[in-house]
């Protein structure tokens, strides 16, 4: 019978023996390497834990899809989950004791938040975006942020394809007023979108998409991009945004939310699109100028708008969408053949899935084993899976200031076991070590992590075994 004892650390308990086992209860194993290893037998992996599983808290906001959840609680983590966001408020006071937190788009993870999360390790980000979380604040706290890039680029470029024809054909007058119960069949001003151009601003994972899809449909395709892009199919890369506005009958917009793209459709680009054209916007709120085009669709010079994302948006379901939201959200509302949905771009159950499974299988990853790959603040680092013939092993995770010397303090304290591997890299001003020794008895693992936490370039410690 082994001898076993705790510590708590940064508020989690650690159950050490004198015989460093496997931990029960996992069922993740690490990704297999090439192909070639997969055509021969490999030892068992060992399932590492940082502590017991089931004090690890997990907050889950914003209704995130049940396929994380599910693999959040079969890791044995206590997941509470919430429907809709929290006021700033009721999120400080949930933020303090949890381990996890999983987002989506509403939820804003601020540096007045974020000060007040004592416990928190990571980040889980169920959308594309990133712009909700304070990244540099979390760095520079050890906290770790994953999102899913690409798992919802077709959903978004399916809704895209819907609304061009939806806005060529008045789809959406015509439906309102059939709901009213007017019977108005006119064809004026309503075209084909075979042989029309599509102008895509940021031909990244969802204007690439859009790409082949458009010209799949008879479109013909120009995009615009601050870098130089490889084209699918036929389509063609311009070298201005000008060029591109010039030339579409419909621009459609899939870049990020930067200082670069605030506003980057005001009144001057709109004059510059043709007289009839249509502008879509399926990215961030804050790249079109509403009010301007508010402007150019009263003139006539726009003949139709959709937009799926807004400047400010509700934090929940119900009836704020109104001029105390956005000054112009009344006159935006009144507005004809224009397409307003509430942020759904990415909401399909298909999409919502990839994502769940994408983002939860990133937590489980770094909170059992470290592995950064895939994070969007932290440098990627990741180590291959200990084995089960590998016995009092541990993995160190050193999240730190980057600064020089630090490698040889931390090499000095490690030194006293065998490291039979380690991967360092850095990001900017925050570094992350990775080291996994041999040779360490259960009474090593307190004197290993307090001799880290001493180090003045700690930003945070994790032993894992």
């Amino acid at each position: 019978m082994t001898d076993a004892r705790q510590i708590e650390v940064n508020g989690l308990i650690y159950s050490l023996t004198n015989s460093l086992g496997i931990s029960p209860g996992s069922t993740f194993q690490s990704p297999v390497g090439s192909y070639m290893s997969r055509m021969t037998s490999r030892p068992s992996v060992k399932q590492l834990k940082p502590f017991n599983t089931q004090d690890i808290r997990i907050l889950l906001l914003e209704n995130v899809n049940v396929a994380a959840r599910e693999i959040l609680e079969s890791q044995g983590y206590q997941v509470e989950f919430h429907k809709s966001s929290l006021s700033e408020g009721d999120l400080i006071e949930k933020i303090r004791d949890v381990h996890v937190i999983g987002i989506r788009s509403k939820t804003k993870l601020s540096e007045k938040v974020l000060r007040e999360a004592k416990s928190l390790l990571v980040i889980g980000c169920f959308c594309i975006g990133t712009n909700q979380v304070d990244l540099e604040f979390a760095a520079k706290h050890g906290i770790t942020v994953f999102n899913s890039p690409f798992s919802n680029s077709r959903s978004v470029a399916e809704l895209v394809i819907a609304e061009v024809i939806v806005l060529a054909r008045q789809l959406g007058d015509r439906s309102n007023e059939m709901h009213n119960g007017t019977w108005n069949k006119v064809s004026v001003r309503c075209w084909e979108i075979r042989g029309k151009t599509l102008g895509i601003i940021g031909y990244g994972h969802i204007g690439s998409q859009l790409s082949v899809l458009s010209e799949a449909m008879g479109m013909r395709v120009i995009y615009y991009d601050v870098i130089p892009l490889m084209a699918l199919g036929s389509a063609k890369q311009v070298s201005t945004l000008k060029d591109l506005l010039q030339q579409s009958d419909f621009v459609t917009l899939h870049v990020p939310e930067l200082p670069e793209t605030k506003n980057m459709i005001g009144a001057e680009q709109l004059s510059y699109m043709k007289k009839g054209s249509y502008l879509i916007n399926a990215s961030r709120g804050s790249v079109v100028d509403i009010p301007a085009l508010i402007e150019s669709m009263h003139s006539g010079h726009t003949a139709g708008a959709a937009l799926d994302v807004y400047p400010s948006e509700p934090g929940a379901n119900g009836d704020y969408f109104n001029g105390s939201l956005n000054t112009w959200g009344d006159e935006l509302r009144s507005l004809k053949n224009l397409i307003l949905s509430p942020h759904i771009g990415g909401s399909t159950e298909e999409a919502q899935s990839a994502i769940g499974i994408e983002v939860g299988d990133a937590l489980v990853r770094y909170i059992n084993e470290g592995s950064t790959i895939g994070a969007v603040n932290m440098p990627e680092v990741t180590l291959r899976g200990l084995t089960l013939a590998e016995e009092n092993h541990v993995r160190v995770v050193f999240i730190h200031s980057n600064r020089p010397g630090v490698l040889r303090q931390v090499n000095s304290i490690l030194g006293d076991h065998n490291v039979d591997k380690q991967m360092s890299d850095s990001r900017g001003d925050v570094a992350y070590l990775m080291a996994d020794i041999s040779d360490v008895n259960a009474s090593d693992i307190k004197s290993l992590y307090e001799d880290l936490e001493s180090l003045s370039s700690k930003i945070m410690t994790r032993v894992l075994y």
